[in-house]
Order: C-alpha cells, then sequence, then structure tokens
C-alpha cells in the first residue's frame, strides 16, 4: 500500500510498504478516506525526536472497516469509523479509570501508545491506504454511514478532544474568562471548546495574522503578541484582573515574543501572569522530555525554567497531559451530528495523498493558509 513515511529531518515520502493484515481477534483492517496532519507530526518531521527514518506517520485517522477479526463483537465490515488517536486496550487501570492516554498495555514500559508516532508502540500510522487497529472494539467510534460531515469527524481522532481536554484540564465553566495560547488547530479547538462549554470571553494569542483572523472570526479575542506583552494586553481588557483561566496549546516550541528564536517556556510564564489568583491552567500543549533542537542545554533534557514560585504565590491549579480522547469523542460526535458542532471550520485543505510532502512543508512554513491539512488516501 502507499504510505508517508519519515525519510530525515523536513523530508516525507509516498512510499509502498507492507499491507497491514490482523494479528489478534480483536483487530480491524480500516481502509483509510481521511487521515489528518497534526502539529504534533511536524515536532518528528523537523527532526526534533527520536524518531527513525522509515516510520510511517498518521494519528488522526478515519475510514471505512474493511476487515475483522474472529474476537471482534460490535463492528461489521463497511462500518464508517474514526480512532483515537490513543491505542489504548480499555481494560488496564487507566483505561478503567478513563485515562486512556496512558494505557499501561499496549506500550509496555511506557503509559500510552499511538498510531505513527515515535516512542508511542508498534503501531503503524494512517497517512496510508489502510491501517490496523487493534482492540478494534474499543477503538473504533462507529460514524453515520456515508460520507457527510467527513472532515468534522475526522477531527475527532485528536484535535477536537485535545481542545475540549485543555478545559477539562484548566476546570473552564459556563461565565468564565479563557485565555488560550496559540491559534494553530488545537488551540482554535480549545478556544471553540471554551465556547462550547459558556465561556463568556475567550482571548486567543498568537502572530499569525490569518490564524488570529480565524479565531476572530468564532467570537474569539485575537491577541497578537508582536504587539506588545500578551498578559498585559489581557489584563487591560478584564479590568486588570487576567482571566479565570489558562490554556496552553503551543508546547515546547513557543517563540520568544519579539524575537526570531525559541523559548520553551514562554508561554507557560505567560500564563502564571495571565491567569488571575486561584485560576486554573490546561496544558494539553506537547512538551517532551527529551528535545535534540532545543535552544539551550537544559531544554534538550527537557528542564524549562518556570516561575514556580509565581505560580505557588498566585495559588494556581495547573492539569497536564495528553488528551484522553475516548473520554470526550462520542458526546463530540453527537454534537457534530446534530449540527451543535461544527470543528471542520480549522480545516485549510483537502488533498491527495499524493500531495504529502508539499503539504508537510507548507504546513511547516506557515504559508499560502495552511492550518489543518486532510489527506484523502481513497475515496470514501
Amino acid at each position: 500500500m502507499r504510505a508517508v513515511v519519515y525519510k530525515g529531518p523536513f523530508e516525507v515520502a509516498i512510499e509502498q510498504v507492507e499491507d497491514p493484515r490482523i494479528q489478534h481477534p480483536n483487530d480491524v483492517l480500516v481502509r483509510v478516506t481521511s487521515t489528518a496532519i497534526c502539529g504534533s507530526d511536524l515536532h518528528m518531521y523537523e527532526g526534533r525526536t527520536a524518531a527513525e527514518p522509515g516510520i510511517v506517520f498518521g494519528h488522526e485517522n478515519l475510514g471505512v472497516v474493511e476487515e475483522t477479526g474472529e474476537g471482534v463483537t460490535t463492528l461489521s465490515k463497511g462500518d464508517r469509523v474514526v480512532m483515537p488517536f490513543n491505542v489504548a486496550c480499555g481494560f488496564c487501570k487507566n483505561c478503567s479509570a478513563g485515562f486512556t492516554g496512558f494505557c499501561l498495555t499496549v506500550n509496555p514500559g511506557f503509559a500510552g501508545g499511538a498510531y505513527g508516532y515515535v516512542a508511542m508502540g508498534p503501531y503503524t500510522g494512517g497517512q496510508a491506504e489502510y491501517v490496523r487497529v487493534p482492540y478494534a472494539d474499543f477503538n473504533c467510534l462507529k460514524l453515520p454511514e456515508g460520507t457527510e460531515k467527513e472532515t468534522d469527524f475526522v477531527l475527532l481522532a485528536d484535535i477536537f478532544p485535545t481542545g475540549y481536554h485543555g478545559n477539562e484540564l484548566a476546570d473552564v465553566r459556563p461565565g468564565d474568562t479563557v485565555a488560550v495560547y496559540g491559534a494553530g488547530p488545537v488551540g482554535l479547538m480549545a478556544a471553540y471548546s471554551a465556547m462550547l462549554r459558556g465561556a463568556s470571553k475567550v482571548f486567543v494569542v498568537d502572530r499569525v495574522a490569518e490564524r488570529l483572523q480565524k479565531a476572530e472570526e468564532i467570537g474569539a479575542v485575537p491577541i497578537d503578541f508582536t504587539q506588545g506583552n500578551p498578559a498585559e494586553q489581557i489584563k487591560e481588557q478584564t479590568e486588570g484582573q487576567g482571566t479565570d483561566k489558562g490554556i496552553d496549546a503551543v508546547g515546547y516550541q513557543a517563540q520568544a515574543q519579539g524575537e526570531d528564536r525559541e523559548e520553551p517556556a514562554i508561554v507557560l510564564n505567560s500564563l502564571v501572569e495571565t491567569v488571575r489568583p486561584t485560576g486554573a491552567l490546561g496544558i494539553p500543549g506537547l512538551y517532551v522530555p527529551s528535545d535534540p533542537g532545543g535552544p539551550d542545554e537544559q531544554s534538550k533534557k527537557g528542564m524549562l525554567m518556570v516561575s514556580v514560585g509565581r505560580l505557588f504565590e498566585k495559588g494556581l491549579r495547573m492539569g497536564t497531559g495528553q488528551c484522553n480522547v475516548k473520554r470526550y469523542n462520542r458526546h463530540l460526535r453527537d454534537m457534530i451530528i446534530e449540527d451543535r458542532a461544527k470543528p471542520s471550520f480549522v480545516v485549510s485543505h483537502e488533498l491527495p495523498l499524493d500531495q504529502a510532502s508539499s503539504a508537510y512543508e507548507k504546513f511547516d512554513k506557515r504559508v499560502e493558509g495552511y492550518t489543518k491539512v486532510v489527506l484523502h488516501p481513497q475515496a470514501a
């Protein structure tokens, strides 16, 4: 089958790779009709992880069940399904508690598994014509038949639940004011989710004009951090108090204000200053224990200079960690079905799989309006 294969920093290619097959009675094979490029994929694409050449990318996958293992009970050939990026067993201590992003079964020696991602287990990615789904009864979420709302539903694999997860981590409630740092796909989903949860006012911080415009279009207040300290800009619009809640949708590759260099802890420290005393922070943005491309020796080891003293002084609460997609995807799916949510507003490009190399390059450079790319390996 054809698949997106990592060749080395800033290079992917469409290559023929081995077809997946049923390996366990609980497996299904899915013919992939939509698969999205994620900002997390760019970390590997840029050589900022330990990913080795040859890995097949793709953890945001939707398609049609092509074959089922003999132990699968709730799925049949022809079912349209979307899979959480988390590969999870459904029965370990963490899965039973709802923490499917930290499954203890699927990736021995590590809490958590995912498709097509470094250190997340032996699960080939879905930026390909087919993908094997283990523990399929648990990991596949059924969708309505047909092709309607395809670009909405594919976002249930990761960024819509992840944006919503940022709000859960920050305990966003009706009437809250919220600051979201980052207007990429996850940041826009976090801002959108805050509105769905009843936030009274949502600020979105970024420097890319197209992204800030998109935030404004959904009703958020855009904050361009190149125009001044974002925490101070937000305080000026909240009677000097700051927001009730804050969400980091950027992670460790954050840009320093007014300079063309990275400052990995700047968003965390900005949130500490942005959120009022006794508020809460949600950190779904990615941080890693090692970063070969870090700007200094400490950040290369995943050690950042965070203002813990101010965090403590203000009595702020903080929640971190990748999204447990299964906790949210069913009710978010139903909101899409009932037209209560339409997350596909973030999708800028829908392309055939053969254009993946160009799409990665343009998405990485934030050019030509590339904000979220959905690839279509096969017809729906």
